[in-house]
């Protein structure tokens, strides 16, 4: 064998052993066998294995009801105080110290998927949404917003006034001497007057729209002057019980609960966004991490070119030295070299980019130090997806109807519609009230009586007068003699409760009142409204239906033009393996050149990159499939409450996984 000969043979087979593995490997177990480093996986890395089966019913729980009052008993003062809600958790998960080994992060896609559930801020944030919701329930529970209030109301108010004013009244008027001779001056009289008031009224509207108002008022007066009074100082109270019910407007459980029925389907609402926002997350979670599988496998296959390049240019520069190759030869392969290497530092950079944006998904902050240039190890191995397209696309489309949120989300919202179109159809009507009332009084107090007992005939006679106040002789009057006795009879608040509740003096009056609002205008204008915005939502609906029919068809048809390509890619790749075997043994014969050697190497690593594209594009197209229908919590075996909580309770059916089979329906 000649020298050159020699040397070509040497070059072909370092090239060999480079590409020979991944093409063997390759053309005996075909794509799904083509899988990225793998780590050992112990018992702290990434989540635990449990046992295959379904995830038990639980039941749903958003950790604080915030739908729920503060109860007032027995600390009075409890509503009356602001809520304690805790700061949002911003640090990472303590899981990833137990999934670094090495400086590197071994990732598998069922710890990445756990990690976003637990640490990725776009569920975190559309956790609160539910919260949210059920602060307006509270809110409508209270009745704000409705037509009546349901929350009682207790108010009342307490004063004491003190009064001094003359009375311009001759009976009452005082005669104050001048002492000089001159006419006597009238000076007006004081009345003095202390009132004490106390007063309390209570007020609860029920859900039939009937209202209840209790009324206990309480009066107290002395005053100068109580001899005109039989009783001085006086205490009146009175206690007064109201019942109105409307019978057309406002009439009826419907009409006064709807904003509560409405809050609750908003929680729903809320609830399903969340899980729309889940579902969206796992799905591109999942996308990043097979994005960052062939980001690392496409490395791979430039480093290699560069290999096959940097070996032909350096073949290339020794023969062009001895005077068996021209120097344009030379000049080609180092082309070429430049060209790989300039590709080989492009795929590494995308696989840094792609390092990032995974990490961003799966961490709450991506900053810590912990996390800050290190390295990730996808450890899922690439598999290729079930036959799922084989479904009918009637019934992919109709279970699309039943699982998918945003179709969840709009039914809820057309059942608020028909709510709110049944309410402003009540409130068109007039305003017509049954009311009926009862009052009591009570009096009591301080009661004086005088007697008066005669104790002689005539005891002095007294000279009648004329006009002028001169005495006329020969007339006299006779006053009789008498003593004067007074009784006081203590009374107070006891007396006139006492006399208030036993009802010793009551009150009744029933009646209608009405209120009937001339042409009704605005009534009128909100019943329209609320009937075209029923009308607009179910056309919505409708056209969201028709949204899901055409995602999970394209799905569908992506699904299956992937799979094609994947048996396209992978009989390419095999017969550019038979092209470069051949190639090689024309070149053992001298029938070819190490050129033509490198060019069906080249041509394999092109096969290898795009049946590997092809093979995470059908990975992408099932996850698309999934999300299309609806079943990305279902496949990942994710409850709802599992995304409330940030946790997964069952084991996961990643695509790949020993579990695979176990699909789990989400509650």
């Amino acid at each position: 064998m000649s020298k050159g000969l020699s040397y070509k043979a040497v070059v072909f087979f370092a090239m060999a052993s480079l590409l020979f593995p991944q093409l063997s490997a390759l053309a005996q177990q075909g794509p799904s066998q083509s899988a990225p480093e793998q780590a050992p996986r112990t018992a702290g890395s990434g989540m635990q294995t449990l046992p295959a089966g379904p995830v038990q019913a639980r039941r749903v729980t958003l950790g604080a009801d915030y739908s729920a009052a503060k109860p007032w008993f027995p600390s009075v003062a409890r509503p009356y105080t602001p809520l304690q809600i805790a700061g949002p958790q911003l640090t990472n998960s303590p899981r990833f110290d137990q999934l670094i080994q090495n400086g590197k992060l071994m990732l598998s896609l069922e710890d990445a998927i756990s990690l976003a559930l637990e640490d990725n801020l776009a569920i975190a944030v559309e956790r609160y949404t539910p919260w949210l919701a059920q602060v307006n329930l509270l809110r409508a529970k209270s009745g704000a917003g409705g037509l009546v209030p349901f929350d009682p109301v207790l108010s009342g108010g307490m004063n004491l006034q003190a009064t001094n004013s003359p009375i311009n009244n001759p009976l009452f008027a005082g005669i104050v001497p001048t002492g000089d001779g001159t006419p006597a001056q009238t000076l007006p009289p004081t009345y003095a007057q202390h009132i004490g008031n106390a007063n309390f009224q209570y007020t609860q509207y029920f859900h039939t729209g009937s209202e209840f108002q209790a009324t206990l008022s309480t009066n107290r007066t002395s005053t100068n002057l109580g001899a005109f009074n039989l009783y001085n100082p006086f205490l009146q109270s009175t206690l007064t019980l109201q019942v109105t019910q409307p019978l057309l407007r406002g009439f009826g459980v419907q009409a006064n609960t709807r904003m509560i029925v409405e809050a609750k389907n908003t929680e729903k609402i809320g609830l399903s966004q969340l899980s729309q926002q889940v579902m969206a997350t796992v799905t591109q979670v999942s996308t990043d991490y097979w994005e960052l599988v062939y980001a690392r496998e496409n490395v791979k296959v430039e480093e290699a070119s560069v290999h096959v390049s940097q070996t032909l240019y350096d073949d290339n520069k020794t023969r062009a030295s001895i005077g068996t190759l021209s120097r344009l030869d030379v000049l080609t392969a180092q082309s070429q070299l430049a060209s790989d290497k300039q590709a080989l530092v492009q795929a590494q950079s995308i696989a840094r980019q792609d390092e990032t944006t995974l990490l961003n998904d799966i961490t709450r902050n991506p900053q810590d130090s912990a996390l800050l240039g290190i390295e990730i190890v996808p450890t899922t191995p690439i598999s290729a997806p079930g036959d799922i397209e084989s479904i009918k696309i009637q019934d992919a489309v109709k279970e699309a109807w039943e699982k998918r949120p945003e179709l969840q989300q709009m039914g809820l919202n057309l059942k608020n519609a028909g709510i709110e179109v049944a309410a402003t159809r009540n409130e068109l009507l007039p305003s017509v009230n049954l009311f009926g009332q009862y009052s009591a009084t009570g009096l009591g107090g301080v009661q004086t009586s005088t007697a008066t007992t005669p104790t002689g005939a005539f005891a002095a006679a007294l000279p009648v007068v004329d006009a002028s106040g001169t005495p006329i002789p020969g007339f006299f009057e006779a006053t009789a003699l008498t003593n004067s006795s007074q009784v006081v009879f203590p009374g107070g608040i006891g007396d006139s409760l006492s006399r208030m509740i036993r009802g010793k003096y009551p009150s009744l009056e029933v009646g209608v009142n009405f209120t009937l609002p001339i042409r009704n205008r605005a009534a009128q204008a909100d019943n329209a409204q609320a009937l075209l915005n029923q009308r607009q939502q179910e056309t919505q609906y409708r056209q969201e239906q028709n949204v899901i029919f055409v995602s999970v068809r394209n799905a569908l048809i992506a699904l299956q033009e992937d799979r094609a390509s994947l048996a396209a890619a992978s009989e390419a790749r095999s017969l550019a393996v038979q092209t470069f075997e051949a190639e090689q043994e024309k070149y053992r014969l001298g029938a070819s050149t190490s050129y033509d050697v490198v060019l069906r190497s080249r041509d394999v690593t092109t096969a290898q990159g795009t049946e590997l594209r092809v093979s995470i594009n059908l990975l992408e197209d099932e996850l698309k499939l999934n999300q299309a229908i609806g079943r990305t919590l279902d496949v990942n075996n994710i409850t709802l409450a599992d995304a409330l909580h940030g946790r997964i309770s069952g084991t996961s059916n990643i695509p790949g996984t020993p579990e695979a089979e176990n699909r789990v329906r989400y509650r």
